[in-house]
């Protein structure tokens, strides 16, 4: 069991790292070469088009300004001094409201925090039972400080029922304000925004068809007999994962040619080569941008066939349609409506954004779902169990005297002063999130499996598994286990009727092994976030090694997203901990609230200056947060009311039984009152938004803008006129023309209506960067950095790439090679916020 001393050297390792941690970020972070690591956000949103620029090399790598290097902690007071509105305005709602819920753990932490302290330390400081159990129990300093050291049958009780009721009070009513206010910013994001796809389409699901219709003609025919008045078109869904894997592979072929040809184009006398044999080891010597063109050629005429292929045959259509309405009104109506006198035919729900939908996963049979889930939920108990392995491992180094007395050979290795602090009050909590460290990971993949259709789901999904696994295996897992692990020679010598006691007494010990995982997850962790070394290095070796064209540096410099997935639940293991630990032993309340504080200025500085959240979901994780900080209230209160069981409280005790109704009673009335409005669209709100539009866009063409918003993203791959078998006529006054030739080439490149679903973000001004000052002369010297994509041959088709997992769409021209003939095309990226050229 961990003790004072112990908790102070895990203290002392963990705030050095975190020191480490900050130093290495202030020092890294004011680098020109390192700006694309730590401000990534803003070139994404257009303020930076390249790293400041100065007139000396050296200058462009290291920071000369030294007066900088005087400043390192600015960060701090700078990732303040952005708005809440300026965020969502910058970042999203999702981002916003992810931050909240830090704010929230201050607020109900922080007065807790004050209360305990003052009045249930000294209350558990004058029990005295420990001082009597110490030759029975292992326990330390601060168990005494903790419900335990109270006497049996003693009145003090009275003291913690009392805190629980105040505690609980104040929780929810954090928790009311936070949900009104959550849900109240939702609706006003929604409103706010302008058009966006997503409020006009439908998915719809398990379609009948007989076999005289096509799955097309079935949506025609069934919309426009039972939505006449709104449905205005549909795009059905391909099964097409295969040729997306052959377009990935094009793709691959297109990226080693690009090489070859600036290769050649740096050193013109001499053509690369290439040996055609395995790796490239042996086999016939090869000019290797003849060898990539003819590669090229080759696999073009593949994936022409391959894409016809699914185009007719009618095994790749799917009974899934995105199905759009002249309205958001109509949409309503029919997302929040059944369709069928059979509940299990033509399913509606709300369609996710394009960004947000997870295309694999749309070509999955309906009635294999039912399958999957159920497959997925006893794999994930199975986990959860497998893992306990692991946690009783990671319980036995933190409770190393239980372990003594039952195997006294141990003594000697374990006995050295540091070598037992540390493993007492630094391994356990390093060596419990090395374990945890891959499992999001597995978790996302089951939820892919699972058969959800859009990020947004698969990461809450995702979130909701961690969140059990934590649960089970990090806060009961640790105490069941720590605590026989700990009692393990309490256990063995006295009667089974003594072990509900030894139980009620240990199990708010385990408080000390909770200490230094805070410290190690939430004080070094939370620092090490901040630094991003793995993307720092990852960036600069692809910057070294892959990084040809400013393409290539885009995708380097990708910042991902907040991680929904393992953030959000371990937040929830955080509040579990602190609510139920406050009444139990309060001397954990400030580590907790340390985490809160430190965790808050860290991710608002990530978000303000990294992360590019992917997709939108307007907070809709948010009810899953509120229902797991109440489960972690019944948890309290379940776990309070078999302590003082053990405690024989029996006159104080009943008194709690009323409180796990009163907080079922207030989540129900929460969960009626706001969850609505993180489920549906009210028909009012949308009624207004339509006449809005109606008002100011009279002659507005939904359907032009509508009609490929939800259009496979490998369909891009290919020239407009051909995707006449695949789209729906956007001008419903015309008939759509014939396909011309397949050598046809589209005049321009695709506008951003060829993306109408996404949001409209303003580009950050470049006064509001926060990027730092590297010379006192670079804004006299600031350039923007002007890569060209080089080609050979006159111009061919041009091809359109879509990132299942990227929000940018690139593209690039691919040409006929002549060794003679040299054309240089501008390189163009699409992104959701506009365009960029270089």
């Amino acid at each position: 069991m961990a003790s004072l001393g112990d908790i102070g050297v895990s203290a002392l390792i963990n705030i050095i790292s975190a020191f480490a941690f900050l130093l290495a970020f202030a020092i890294l972070r004011i680098q020109p070469v390192n700006d694309r690591v730590y401000f990534p956000k803003w070139y994404i949103n257009g303020a930076r088009t390249s790293p400041r620029h100065t007139r000396n090399f050296v200058g462009n790598i290291v920071n000369l300004n030294f007066f900088t290097y005087l400043t390192f902690l600015n960060w701090m007071p700078q990732a303040m001094k952005m708005k809440e509105p300026e965020i969502i305005e910058h970042a999203g709602l999702d981002s916003a409201v992810f931050l909240r819920i830090y704010v929230l753990g201050l607020k109900i932490f922080g007065p807790i925090t004050l209360v305990a302290l003052l009045f249930l330390v000294p209350v558990n400081v004058s029990g005295g039972t420990l001082f009597f159990l110490s030759k029975e129990l292992v326990v330390s300093d601060i168990d005494k400080l903790s419900i335990s050291n109270i006497q049996p049958k003693s009145l003090k009780f009275f003291a913690h029922i009392s805190m629980m009721y105040a505690f609980t009070c104040w929780i929810c009513y954090m928790l009311y304000k936070e949900y009104d206010t959550v849900s109240s910013m939702r609706m006003s994001f929604i409103a706010s925004k302008h058009r966006r796809a997503e409020q006009f389409t439908v998915l719809v699901r398990n379609m009948p068809h007989g076999s005289s219709q096509s799955v097309s003609e079935s949506v025609d025919s069934f919309f426009k007999k039972n939505h006449a008045n709104h449905y205005l078109c549909h795009q059905v869904v391909y099964n097409a994962n295969r040729f997306g894997r052959l377009v990935n592979r094009r793709h691959r072929l297109q990226n080693w040619l690009d090489y070859n040809q600036l290769k050649f184009e740096r050193h013109p006398e001499k053509r690369p080569t290439l040996r055609t044999g395995f790796l490239g080891l042996w086999g016939k010597k090869v000019d290797s941008i003849e060898y990539y063109k003819q590669q090229v050629k080759e696999f073009d005429q593949y994936l022409s066939m391959e894409r016809q292929k699914v185009l007719k045959d009618p095994k790749c259509i799917m009974p899934a349609a995105f199905v759009s309405f002249n309205s958001r009104w109509g949409a309503a109506v029919c997302a929040q409506t059944q369709q069928s006198k059979n509940p299990t035919l033509w399913l509606t729900n709300w369609a996710p954004e394009p960004r947000d939908v997870y295309w694999k996963n749309l070509a999955i049979p309906f009635f294999s779902l039912s399958i999957r889930k159920l497959v997925i939920s006893l794999t994930v108990f199975a986990l959860v169990f497998f893992y306990m392995i692991p946690i009783a491992f990671v319980q036995s180094l933190a409770n190393l005297e239980g372990l003594e007395r039952v195997a006294p050979f141990l003594r000697p290795v374990i006995e050295l002063k540091f070598i037992k602090s540390f493993l007492q009050g630094f391994l356990p909590g390093f060596a419990l999130k090395f374990f945890l460290y891959i499992l999001p990971s597995v978790l996302m993949v089951m939820s892919k499996v699972e058969g959800h259709v859009a990020f947004s789901v698969l990461e809450r999904r995702t979130a909701a598994k961690y969140y059990y696994f934590m649960l089970v295996n990090v806060f009961l897992g640790s105490i069941i286990t720590g605590t026989a692990f700990e009692q393990l020679d309490s256990f063995l010598h006295q009667s089974p009727t003594q072990i509900p006691r030894t139980i009620g007494v240990s199990i708010p010990m385990k408080a000390t092994f909770f200490i230094t995982y805070i410290m190690v997850d939430g004080w070094a962790g939370i620092a090490a976030e901040i630094l991003r070394l793995k993307p720092l290095v990852i960036y600069h070796l692809k910057n070294m090694f892959i990084v040809k064209t400013e393409r290539d540096r885009e995708k380097a410099m990708d910042p991902g997203s907040v991680d929904l997935p393992e953030t959000i639940p371990s937040l929830q293991l955080y509040f579990l901990m602190g609510i139920v630990y406050a009444v139990v032993t309060p001397i954990l309340l400030p580590f907790i609230l340390g985490f809160f504080a430190f965790a808050y200025f860290v991710y608002r500085h990530q978000i303000i200056n990294v992360y590019n959240q992917r997709y939108e979901s307007a907070a809709a994780f948010w009810p899953h947060v509120h229902s797991r900080i109440i489960a972690s209230l019944l948890i309290s209160q379940l776990l309070l009311l078999g302590l003082l069981s053990t405690k024989k409280a029996a006159n104080s005790t009943p008194l709690l039984v009323a409180l796990p109704i009163l907080t079922l009673t207030f989540h129900k009335y929460c969960k009626n009152r706001f969850e609505p409005a993180f489920r549906e669209y009210p028909l009012e709100e949308a009624m207004e938004k339509d006449t809005q539009d109606k008002t100011s866009e009279p002659e507005l063409n939904l359907r032009s803008y509508l009609a490929d918003a939800y259009l496979h993203p490998i369909f891009h791959s290919f020239e407009e006129v051909d995707l006449v078998e695949v789209k729906v006529d956007k001008n419903p006054d015309t008939i759509p023309s014939q396909p011309t030739t397949p050598d046809h080439i589209p005049s321009q490149p695709a506008t951003p209506d060829r993306i109408p679903s996404q949001p409209e973000t303003k580009p950050a001004s470049r006064s509001h960067s926060p990027s730092p000052s590297h010379d006192l002369h670079q804004q006299e010297h600031e350039e923007s950095a002007t890569v060209q994509h080089y080609e050979f041959g006159p111009p061919a088709n041009v091809y359109h790439y879509g990132y299942e997992h990227h929000e940018n769409i690139f593209h690039y021209n691919m040409d006929l090679y002549e060794a003679t003939q040299h054309d240089a095309q501008d390189y163009v990226v699409e992104s959701p916020r506009g365009y960029y050229h270089y």
